[in-house]
């Protein structure tokens, strides 16, 4: 199972590195990984997607906790959260297919922000899933290139639980 960590840290050079480091060395993955200023200043928050059953993740969190610039661990996986991820994505757009790749850009709420006689670049923003979406509904034009950003995510205040809406 993949858990979503928020890590809240101090801005000090090498944090970032000994958490890396705590993860090589025991052999655990990072499948995402995003940085930037927290609410406090002097403070930034990484958000990780880290594949592994409970024990796992609670070892992790417990080595996390361990490390001197760390100020608070958080796993968000079960908590009712708002997640996003930002893409951009350059794709094959010839004068023929280009209307009709710009129907699915508009469907998915994403924006052109590149524009060339054989190709576009298109910024999306959503939960991971839309993104996995989108990526899919644009194979048939041939994908160029692809960066993502890592997952970030705060918990939900109102503590609604948006996974459990669409199940119903």
């Amino acid at each position: 199972m993949k858990h979503t960590i928020s890590v809240v840290v101090e801005d000090e050079a090498g944090v970032l590195m000994r958490i890396a480091n705590l993860f090589a060395r025991r052999g655990f993955n990072i499948e995402s990984l995003a940085v930037g200023s927290a609410e406090q200043n002097g403070c930034s928050r990484i958000t990780m997607v880290v594949p592994g059953d409970d024990h796992v993740i609670e070892q992790i969190i417990k080595q996390l906790n361990k490390l001197v610039n760390v100020i608070t661990v958080r796993d968000l996986t079960n908590i009712p959260c708002v997640e996003r991820e930002l893409m951009l994505i350059k794709i094959n757009a010839s004068p023929s297919n280009r209307s009709e790749a710009l129907e699915i850009a508009q469907i998915f709420r994403s924006r052109v922000v590149d524009i060339a006689d054989d190709a576009l670049i298109l910024e999306v923003v959503g939960d991971p899933g839309k993104l996995v979406a989108i990526v899919q509904m644009l194979q048939k034009f041939g994908i160029r290139e692809i960066a993502r950003t890592g997952k970030i995510s705060l918990v939900r205040e109102s503590g609604v639980n948006t996974e459990l809406l669409k199940a119903s």
